[in-house]
């Protein structure tokens, strides 16, 4: 990989967290609940439950499972087309999270929640990847083959009503975004440099993230040292 640890260093930084807007509602504990209930109200009692991860969720899932499985989501794509003011950007240095946007195809991983434990298990998941209403990121059933069987699982997938999805961004514009922003979870560079090291390891190489950690890296390399003082 041409993006480095190194590279990833050379822009690293914490910065501050201003929230949301005040014309932005955010899910309540209730609504948490309320819309996992209503999700999976179609699940037979034993049904095994899976998620499709495809970034962060491989290299940080923050849930328990008990197997894991590469599976491939057709008429998926990985794609950096949610714009954030918080997190890995800012208000005045917006950044750009990839999600799992219609077209193409898309290989990830399957995992597989804990018998008798998947709702506790989501709960956390629910509150980690949703939280302005309506949401950026939006659970949805999808059908993702694994082998020889097509599995049903819980997939992250963005969400075009909303008005900070840019669907189509150049790769130069992803590139350079991602070479700048971050907030107060880190830095654009580092989600990437995370995201493509996982896919490597567990045996899937995308074309298209690959050339983007390239262009990221050139970028960085190319910029003068942060003056942290």
């Amino acid at each position: 990989m041409r993006l480095t640890q190194a590279l990833v260093d050379r822009v690293a930084r914490i910065e501050p967290d201003e929230g949301y807007e005040a014309h932005i509602e955010v899910f309540s504990e209730a609504d948490y609940d309320a819309h996992l209930q209503e999700f999976l109200a179609s699940l037979a009692p034993g049904d095994p439950i899976w998620v499709f991860a495809y970034g962060s969720l491989m290299w940080k899932p923050g849930f328990a499972h008990v197997e894991t499985r590469r599976g491939v989501a057709e008429g998926w794509q990985r794609s950096f087309c949610l714009r954030i003011t918080r997190f890995r950007g800012t208000r005045g240095q917006p950044g750009l999270m990839m999600q799992l946007d219609r077209g193409g195809s898309c290989e990830g991983l399957l995992m597989r929640l804990p018998p008798g434990a998947e709702r506790d298990e989501l709960s956390a998941l629910w509150r980690r990847e949703m939280t302005a209403k309506p949401p950026s990121n939006m659970p949805r059933w999808i059908d993702v083959t694994s082998g020889s069987e097509i599995i049903r699982a819980i997939a992250f997938t963005a969400n075009p009503a909303k008005d900070n999805y840019v669907c189509g961004l150049p790769a130069d514009v992803v590139a350079e975004t991602l070479a700048l922003a971050a907030g107060h979870w880190g830095s654009g560079a580092e989600y990437l440099l995370h995201t493509v090291a996982a896919l490597e390891a567990a045996g899937i190489h995308d074309r298209h993230l690959w050339e983007l950690q390239e262009m990221v890296a050139d970028r960085i390399a190319k910029m003068p040292p942060l003056n942290r003082y």
